[in-house]
């Protein structure tokens, strides 16, 4: 049987988020990326969503929840994600995020880590971790949403689809990964006012993100529950790096490639990601 989406907003006080969920059992937390939202995980949801209760918010500033002023460092969203849960009465999770979602994914589970079991990470780098997060330039567009003013004025006001459009061809494997309908339903919500300053503010939140991670780490040293770590092998994936990464702040780390697929892993290779997030899951049984 279909699993049976429901759509809900928490509000949190300084923000409210709209949040998705499906399934009954342990929960699983989905945290979407840039220029995504919870939409994302369309496919991942109903095969998750068969043993486990599934929640995917969409992130402060970002999809169908509001558009803050400030916030946008990740010790501050993944602060929203506590809050969430915790009004849910959930009190311990597995945990899941893609892109920018792997950032304050990381940062709910070093600041959580009782409650945070097992930890997904999914094409992405962890900020601090000693490396350069935006490869050596290679990840062009991290300077550029990162410069004050700039990416306003080139891509506000009608605008939007040109930079939403040109990752979405280049970052998959295949230019044509992400449908039209798709497309149409993320820019709905990024030409949203708002919503692309909050998309940039992410960005520009990346060096506090670094020391906050740093500072983190030091005080209590690497992430101590199971890590799944997977890359896209193609195009912009970011391939073994994403395990290198969590590798360097995490002490019990697997993964490794996901086969014919760009960034977008959770929308180019659907079934994989579902599969290898339910063998994570099921591998090495908790009692909760």
């Amino acid at each position: 049987m279909a699993a049976t989406l429901t759509h809900h907003h928490a509000d949190l006080g300084d923000v409210i988020l709209h949040y998705i969920t499906a399934g009954d059992g342990f929960p699983v937390v989905l945290l979407h990326g840039i220029p995504q939202t919870s939409h994302e995980w369309r496919y991942v949801i109903p095969q998750l969503a068969n043993k486990y209760k599934v929640i995917a918010p969409d992130l402060r500033g970002l999809g169908d929840s509001s558009h803050p002023t400030d916030g946008y460092d990740k010790k501050t969203m993944s602060d929203d994600i506590w809050r969430l849960l915790k009004s849910l009465n959930i009190e311990k999770f597995y945990l899941v995020g893609h892109d920018w979602g792997g950032p304050i994914a990381f940062s709910l589970a070093a600041q959580h880590p009782d409650a945070v079991l097992k930890l997904a990470i999914l094409d992405v780098a962890i900020p601090g971790d000693g490396a350069d997060f935006s490869q050596n330039g290679r990840r062009w567009h991290h300077p550029l949403f990162r410069t004050p003013d700039l990416p306003e004025q080139l891509f506000l006001g009608g605008r939007e689809h040109l930079i939403i459009n040109w990752l979405f061809d280049n970052y998959g494997y295949l230019p044509n990964c992400i449908g039209e309908e798709d497309r149409k339903e993320y820019l709905r919500t990024y030409v949203k006012p708002g919503a692309m300053r909050a998309m940039f503010s992410i960005y520009r939140a990346l060096p506090q993100d670094a020391e906050d991670n740093k500072a983190m780490l030091q005080a209590n040293g690497k992430l101590k529950m199971p890590v799944l770590a997977l890359g896209g092998d193609k195009s912009f994936g970011r391939g073994i790096e994403t395990m290198e990464s969590l590798q360097r702040v995490a002490e019990d780390v697997r993964g490794g490639l996901v086969h014919d697929s760009g960034h977008w892993v959770t929308e180019e290779q659907p079934e994989f990601i579902a599969s290898e997030l339910l063998k994570f899951f099921e591998a090495e049984k908790h009692t909760p």
